[in-house]
């Protein structure tokens, strides 16, 4: 036993062990220098602009930051230049946010809409600034959002249910050892040969082999999931994936592919015109000072389809960046032209191409691009009207726009000269809108159907728009029916809140305590065992809470931190696999646990009437041990059996009452084959007067193992074993070899030097009857059990 809890414990150590260091090595700390103004001198002090570690911040210090740096704690902005912040890690919108120093906040404004404030763990994508640190460590934003950390998880029921069925266990043991131990000192008045035959009973009902088969089955689940590129760090989640009924999504990177594609190009009529496209190009094309995902979107589009617009023949004189106060980009370009006067003369065509924001763009046109080729029209509030009543039902469908116009300047000589030119963005043309959309993987869709299959429903939680949220749902086969928001939910009281938690399928606009509270709540009220699926900073609480947290390998660290499961590719075919395996660990682990309570409780039993009818011992202790580690051995080969197609489709859930039952219904048909057995050699064999202490415990020991070896193949499938269905080959191996082991022991030196003899092979015979009774009897019981319950494993 000593062996075998040694085995166990090292292979769950050795797998969770590497699994750790493979996590730790996607997680090793990267070091961020910070840009901080520092004073220097002790008579004259200067002040000097220093790279210091991030860790070496403290509240009073003054950052400069600029594109790409992350903020190292809580920063209130003291000055900003075109400032545009990343906040995604902390509310999963994917797109930027304008922050800048002269905003003024009243105490309504949302924490993370504050203009002024920047958070730790966001980072600057474009602009400059500089700004106080107000709060690190432990006292910034980010950390109280963490505050629960660890404290979230829901009570584990097959740990619970293992737990009780042990007390149990250690219950029937004591009482039945007592029992045996008295009657057997009654009966030889030797005390130490009575207590290690109690002992003996008391190894017999102890499921021996639980801990090595139940770390065994999660360690094959593991390396299947390694596999398939996972890294487990938790063995126990595998078992947790096989009763998972629902999969809580974070929209962004999961089941988009996190970039934009153009979705179309529209007039401002809304019919596709592609001189739109290709103004809009030539726009990201030439623009050089922050190239965003929605230019690399224009660019592949154009690219990719086969478009010629030639910037060859652009040539750029100026720009005009993008900042979050006008929220667009323009670009003057020069192109060459033939004149007509003369053959050989040319004459420069000068264009500013502006692209941005929808209604700041038509904010600067006065003039409209006619549908009509080459008119143009004065832009007029019916105009306006028409493209923002179009804009808004774009948006609806889950699109984002951008305005795109452009304006045709006036030339001074043929090498004009900038400085002597006025550049302003006003009186321009409109031409129409580019739509774009973050479109679903294409495996999406698939490994959700194959999910659902399965039992295992997903909810959508983002911080994203509903309406794009909705728009990926639908396009995915999520129903939308069903849709609510964070702000909305925040509206409910308790009784509400859970009900529309539970009913809804589509989540949007939530915050990390918000998506929090929905997987409690799924897991308290509903009852459900939760996983949630997200990368970010702000899907680390719901992570942390969920039975199963599942993060990616590009995720935030702290997510990968928190996660039981970390994927190293953004595909949901491998939570498909992954709930596959889990119901097979589930599964086998099941079949070990009631197959072994069910044949140690009948045999124990039987070995307690037996030593209360005979006149000696049923089993020496040597016997009784012997047998007992034999049918264990055997059962090393549990984690590599099959289990049916039908127990793989639905969730399955520990439950307190089942095994109780179980073993009630079962149990005694073990027992009965026993005494069976029993009446079989006293009334038979008495009468040739074959029956005496050896001859009789070597039939018991046969057969005692024979029936604990075979009945897993009854306990297994619902079917009838062998005909209907026959289990994996190395279980059917270990059957055979462990059964022809204990039958040749009788007949060999070892079996003299444990007091066994040779049998007859009339008692095989009788073992034949006997077996095929008990398989008979024992698939009868089966029958009703499932009639009556619905449920066997």
């Amino acid at each position: 036993m000593l062996i075998l809890v040694f085995i166990s414990v090292s292979l769950r150590f050795y797998q969770e062990y590497t699994s750790s260091k493979a996590a730790m090595k996607l997680s090793e700390f990267v070091r961020c220098p910070v840009k901080v103004q520092r004073c220097a001198g002790r008579v004259v002090q200067t002040e000097l602009i220093v790279q210091v570690d991030q860790r070496d911040i403290v509240p009073g210090d003054i950052v400069i930051f600029e594109p790409g740096d992350l903020f190292p704690g809580d920063v209130r902005l003291l000055s900003s230049k075109h400032l545009a912040v990343s906040q995604s890690s902390l509310t999963g919108e994917s797109w930027i946010t304008e922050k800048t120093a002269d905003a003024k906040e009243n105490q309504t404004t949302p924490l993370l809409e504050l203009k002024n404030i920047c958070f730790m763990g966001t980072n600057v994508v474009s602009g400059s600034g500089m700004g106080l640190v107000v709060s690190t460590g432990c006292k910034t934003y980010m950390s109280t959002m963490f505050s629960s950390i660890g404290k979230q998880k829901p009570p584990d029921g097959f740990n619970d249910g293992i737990r009780c069925i042990s007390f149990v266990l250690i219950s029937v043991m004591l009482v039945v050892m007592a029992i045996i131990i008295l009657t057997d000192y009654l009966k030889s008045n030797d005390v130490s040969e009575s207590v290690l035959f109690g002992l003996s009973v008391a190894c017999a009902l102890t499921p021996n082999m639980l801990p090595l088969i139940v770390n065994t089955s999660l360690a094959k689940g593991a390396l299947a999931m390694a596999r398939d590129r996972c890294i487990v760090k938790s063995l126990a989640v595998i078992r947790d994936m096989g009763s998972m009924d629902i999969l809580c999504i974070d929209k962004t990177g999961t089941l988009t592919m996190n970039h934009a594609i153009i979705v179309n190009y529209l007039d401002s009529w809304g019919s596709p015109q592609e001189k739109v496209l290709r103004f809009a190009f030539l726009n990201s094309y030439f623009k050089t000072d922050q190239k965003y995902p929605l230019d690399d979107a224009i660019l592949a589009y154009v690219f990719t389809n086969g478009y010629r617009f030639q910037p060859s023949k652009w040539s750029k004189i100026d720009e005009i960046p993008f900042d979050f106060i006008r929220r667009r980009v323009s670009v003057i370009l020069e192109t060459e032209s033939n004149a007509s006067q003369g053959r050989n003369s040319q004459t420069h065509d000068r264009f500013m191409i502006t692209k941005g924001a929808l209604e700041e763009v038509m904010r600067v046109c006065s003039f409209i691009d006619s549908v009509d080729e080459g008119e143009i029209d004065t832009f007029s509030s019916e105009d306006y009207q028409r493209i923002l009543n179009m804009g808004e039902e774009l948006s609806n469908r889950g699109l984002r726009i951008i305005g795109v116009a452009i304006k045709r300047l006036q030339m001074q000589g043929s090498h004009p000269n900038m400085a002597n030119e006025e550049i302003t963005e006003s009186d321009m043309v409109f031409l129409g809108v580019i739509t774009f959309f973050d479109p679903p993987k294409d495996s999406a869709k698939q490994a959700l159907w194959r999910l659902a299959e399965k039992g295992v429903k997903a909810k959508v939680l983002t911080g994203d728009s509903l309406s794009l949220a909705v728009r990926i749902c639908e396009e995915l086969g999520i129903r939308t029916t069903n849709v609510t928001t964070g702000p909305e939910l925040e509206l409910l009281n308790q009784d509400v809140f859970h009900e529309t938690v539970k009913s809804a399928t589509v989540l949007a606009r939530l915050t990390p305590t918000q998506k929090l509270r929905v997987v409690q709540s799924l897991q308290t009220v509903g009852e459900h065992v939760v996983g949630f699926l997200g990368d970010g900073v702000n899907d680390s609480l719901a992570i942390d809470a969920a039975n199963v947290g599942i993060s990616v390998d590009s995720g935030a660290s702290v997510a990968k931190d928190l996660a039981d499961i970390i994927l190293l590719e953004k595909d949901l075919n491998v939570l498909v696999a992954g709930v596959e395996n889990g119901r097979l660990t589930y599964g086998n682990t099941m079949k070990y646990i009631k197959m072994s309570v069910v044949a140690n409780i009948g045999s124990v039993l039987s070995l307690l009437i037996a030593t209360l009818l005979l006149e000696f011992e049923p089993l020496t202790p040597r016997q009784l041990l012997t047998q007992t580690f034999l049918y264990s051995v055997g059962q090393i080969a549990i984690p590599w059996d099959k289990m049916e197609e039908d127990y793989v489709k639905t969730p399955q859930k520990w439950s307190e009452k089942s095994l109780p039952i179980f073993i009630l219904w079962n149990g005694p048909v073990c027992t009965l084959c026993d005494l069976v057995n029993l009446l079989f050699l006293w009334c038979y064999y008495r009468d040739y007067n074959l029956l005496d202490v050896q001859f009789f415990q070597s039939a018991w020991f046969i057969e005692g193992l024979l029936m604990q070896t075979l009945i897993f193949h009854l306990i297994r499938t619902e079917k009838i074993p062998f005909i209907q269905e026959i289990s994996s080959w190395p279980v059917i191996c270990s059957t055979v070899v462990i059964s022809a082991i204990g039958i040749a022991i009788p007949f060999t030196e070892v079996g003299e030097i444990m007091g066994l003899t040779n049998l007859p092979f009339s008692y095989f015979g009788f073992l034949v009857v006997l077996f095929l009774g008990y398989f008979t009897v024992g698939q009868v019981v089966k029958r009703i059990y499932i009639l009556i319950y619905r449920k066997w494993l």
